[in-house]
């Protein structure tokens, strides 16, 4: 028998649920370049990436860039403007 063991995590809070809604199109941008760049590492064993997964990976890196501007402006009164 285990004497030892971690304590449970507690449930996460409404502002904690919160927070993760208000990053999550940020989460969201980050998944799809990550994604992208699994299909390019995959593609280099398959005859090198095509120019469409080169796209794919920039319009993903683009998206990270928006929401990581959109979520700053939403999250920074002063910068709403």
């Amino acid at each position: 028998m285990r004497k030892h063991l971690a304590p449970l995590a507690a449930e996460p809070t409404a502002a904690d649920l919160a927070a993760i809604d208000t990053e999550w199109p940020l989460i969201a941008a980050e998944l799809d370049v990550l994604d992208a760049e699994i299909t390019m590492l995959y593609a280099e064993d398959h005859g090198g990436p095509t120019a469409l997964d080169w796209r794919r990976l920039r319009r993903a890196e683009a998206r990270v860039t928006r929401a990581a501007a959109d979520l700053t402006t939403r999250t920074d009164p002063r910068r709403a403007a």
